[in-house]
């Protein structure tokens, strides 16, 4: 994912969310519906997300240090899990504890066309915000479909600005719906359960960005199409044989290590291998950009160490090397 492209998804819900929540607030306290506390609420929490997602965008920028010499990266996977966090408790758990003292204390809205306007006004600035979130992630999607991107995508900001704006719609859709039943039947209970479909929408969504970003942060190998690029590139047919084994872990969003043992021939020179493992690895980078870090290591393949099988053991989360030792 292009940096550019994050940022302008971020801060057009950004501008989105702090208009909203200000325009919710005030419609909460002219009507005192509780589905419009939760969704002024909802956009808060939103905002502040946000501004997570820039200050990890901005931290994973700095320079590597001899403490941390794989760079800060992963600065960005942990801003984005501390958003699944906020969505979870400020936003879920506060429109369910507010949708069950509506529906315990239940009480007629005032003034119906506050809530009824900034739920418009949202719906219509929300779809403005989610259609550039889905403008710039059409920009990188390729031929995925959107729970694939979700699930593939290794920069999480477009993927958590996408859910986030979903369920704002969703939600606002579901307090217009409360706020509506709540005004025919004259009965305040209605606003109260659409709070609590508020808090529950909000929690999924939470559930779900966390258990991707949860991924992220244990680390995650290069897609399926780089690692075709990467193993590609490796052998050249000469000096450089055939790949024995590769590890690929991404140390950011647009970082990649490649770690793997390569087969050159027994007879070749030091220096004909150096040159081979150079001339590798830079046919790899300009295969795959994002391969910043790679370590390949020239070793001599054994038919009898292939034939003999893996040792799990000695590569752990895949098969081990096929060589002599």
């Amino acid at each position: 994912m292009s940096a550019s492209g994050g940022t302008k998804a971020i801060v057009a819900a950004l501008a989105a969310n702090l208009a909203i929540a200000a325009a919710k607030f005030v419609a909460f306290l002219f009507s005192g519906s509780s589905s419009m506390l939760a969704e002024s609420v909802h956009s808060l929490a939103d905002s502040g997300n946000q501004g997570l997602l820039l200050l990890g965008g901005k931290k994973a920028q700095r320079e590597a240090t001899p403490q941390h010499p794989f760079g800060y990266g992963r600065e960005r996977y942990i801003y984005a899990f501390l958003v699944s966090i906020v969505l979870f408790s400020v936003g879920g758990m506060f429109a369910i504890y507010e949708g069950y003292e509506k529906i315990k204390h239940p009480h007629p809205i005032e003034a119906w066309y506050w809530p009824v306007g900034v739920l418009v006004f949202a719906i219509i600035a929300e779809s403005f915000s989610f259609r550039t979130a889905i403008k710039e992630s059409n920009q990188i999607r390729g031929g995925l479909s959107w729970k694939e991107f979700v699930r593939r995508a290794k920069a999480p900001e477009l993927p958590v600005v996408l859910l986030e704006d979903l369920g704002a719609l969703v939600g606002l859709v579901l307090a217009l719906g409360g706020v509506g039943l709540a005004l025919l039947t004259d009965d305040g209970v209605w606003d109260g359960i659409g709070t609590l479909c508020i808090g529950v929408l909000l929690i999924l969504i939470a559930l779900v960005l966390a258990a991707e970003t949860k991924s992220l942060l244990l680390g995650e190998s290069a897609g399926a199409e780089d690692v075709k690029k990467i193993e590609a590139a490796v052998v050249d047919g000469d000096t450089v044989t055939r790949l024995i084994h590769m590890r690929t872990l991404h140390l950011g969003p647009e970082e990649l290590l490649v770690a793997a043992k390569v087969a050159v021939r027994h007879d070749d020179t030091a220096a004909k291998v150096a040159s081979a493992i150079d001339a590798a690895e830079a046919r790899i980078r300009a295969s795959v950009p994002i391969a910043r870090v790679i370590y390949l290591e020239p070793d001599i393949y054994s038919e009898a160490a292939a034939e003999a099988g893996a040792d799990p053991a000695a590569t752990p989360g895949g098969p081990a090397p096929t060589t002599g030792h």
